[in-house]
């Protein structure tokens, strides 16, 4: 029973993190399309928003292996 509570919580932590991602990238597109001279510092903090979101399946799966181990 415990394996299939942390398969569960992986699925659904990826599952949110790559709904997350998909929302910063779309959102960091439009606004590199309505001001262009901005890219380079819509880029970076992307880039620093996508990995602490995917940080959060990273622990999602630390967490699930601890508690089945």
């Amino acid at each position: 029973m415990k394996f299939l509570a942390a398969g569960i919580a992986i699925g659904l932590a990826a599952l949110g993190a790559s709904y997350g991602n998909g929302h910063v990238i779309s959102k960091t597109i439009e606004s590199m399309a309505r001001q262009p001279e901005m890219v380079s510092k819509l880029q970076t903090t992307m880039f620093i928003g996508v990995g602490l979101i995917e940080a959060v399946p990273i622990l999602a799966v630390v967490i699930a292996f601890a508690l089945v181990f």
